[in-house]
């Protein structure tokens, strides 16, 4: 039986060689060693112009596969399996032009801008102190503002500043609160804040909006805010001065409006679009740190002079009534309208 199983094999053998023979006589080419029959390399990517050269680059430099690489490092989309956008393109170049911006420029200047705004209050402080009333408090009170434009300022505000301070710890805790705290209790406050940040967001819109309506009324420019920025804010003025309206279109209206829009893009809540593009979401992001940073950097002004900077300021957005000689100094035209028969706009019969 042993002699017989050897017979069989060699003649299976045999027969198999000549079939190969035959096939590859039929294709008018001999098998390379290695080679199989009707089998031609194909690159995955289907790339042909490519993947031409790479079968030329192969021949003389066999570990050279740069041409593969430079495709892949490109943003083209390429085939996957799994259905969703841009899921075919493994490496997103722009990520780490997005990457280097975000932690060089926006993080060492923005932090410089923002130390700056600080210093520059703080020496204000030293050097002055709280801007007194000249003749003192009169005693006698005037309506400036109504509950409504409290709440809505308070709203803002208060908002304003949780986004401000999540958003830095966000932006800056890996340098200054990371090494105090560790890893194991900065990444769930991380994660805390993140969503707190993206919770309150929506909210700080809102106030945004209502804050401009209530407010835009009396922030029409003229000519008087020039002469009151020129003087270094000695100038007459009605209800709110230069200064005032400064901060009130380039910082809540414009800046308010670029960090909520940039926002609610990184948080993918804009209606009537389903996807943003890891391109759009990196250009957000960038427009909402810069926005976001300038934004910070104005509202120390304004809170220091709206708190302990300026005697009278604070108890008018508390209480909503200022001292009659408060409204002397500090907005003299609004206090004439007002002690003529205007309402707490200034305005007569409104």
């Amino acid at each position: 039986m042993t002699g017989l199983h050897k017979v069989l094999k060699g003649v299976g053998a045999l027969v198999l060689s000549l079939t190969a023979s035959v096939a590859f006589a039929q294709q008018g080419a001999a098998p390379q060693p290695g080679s199989l029959p009707g089998i031609q390399s194909q690159n995955v990517l289907e790339l042909k112009p490519e993947a031409a050269q790479q079968i030329e680059r192969d021949a003389v430099q066999p570990a050279n596969n740069a041409p593969v690489w430079r495709e892949v490092n490109r943003d083209v989309e390429h085939y996957s399996a799994i259905k969703t956008p841009e899921a075919g393109v493994l490496i997103q170049s722009g990520g780490n032009d997005w990457r280097l911006f975000r932690n060089g420029v926006i993080t060492v200047f923005g932090g410089w801008l923002l130390a700056i705004a600080l210093a520059a209050v703080g020496m204000a402080y030293l050097i002055k102190g709280t801007i007194r009333l000249h003749d003192g408090a009169s005693g006698k009170m005037i309506l400036r503002f109504t509950a409504m434009e409290r709440y809505a300022h308070w709203a803002m505000a208060i908002t304003f500043v949780i986004l401000a301070v999540t958003g830095i710890i966000l932006l800056w805790g890996k340098y200054f609160l990371l090494p105090i705290l560790g890893g194991d209790a900065y990444g769930p406050l991380a994660w805390l804040l993140k969503n707190v940040h993206n919770i309150v967001g929506p909210i700080f819109t809102i106030s945004v909006v209502v804050f401009f309506v209530l407010y835009v009324k009396d922030n029409i420019p003229n000519g008087q805010d020039i002469q009151w920025l020129v003087s270094g804010g000695k100038g007459s003025s009605h209800r709110f001065n230069g200064g005032e309206k400064l901060w009130f279109w380039f910082g809540v209206t414009v800046l308010g409006l670029v960090v909520s829009a940039s926002g609610w893009v990184l948080n993918s809540i804009v209606p009537g679009v389903d996807f943003f593009s890891r391109a759009d979401m990196q250009l957000a992001n960038v427009v909402h740190g810069v926005a976001s940073i300038l934004f910070m950097a104005m509202s120390v002004g304004h809170i220091y002079i709206g708190s302990i900077g300026m005697e009278g300021a604070f108890q008018g957005m508390k209480t909503g009534y200022v001292d009659e000689n408060w409204g002397k100094e500090h907005h003299d035209l609004w206090y004439n309208d007002v002690k003529r028969g205007g309402d707490h706009r200034g305005r007569v019969g409104a």
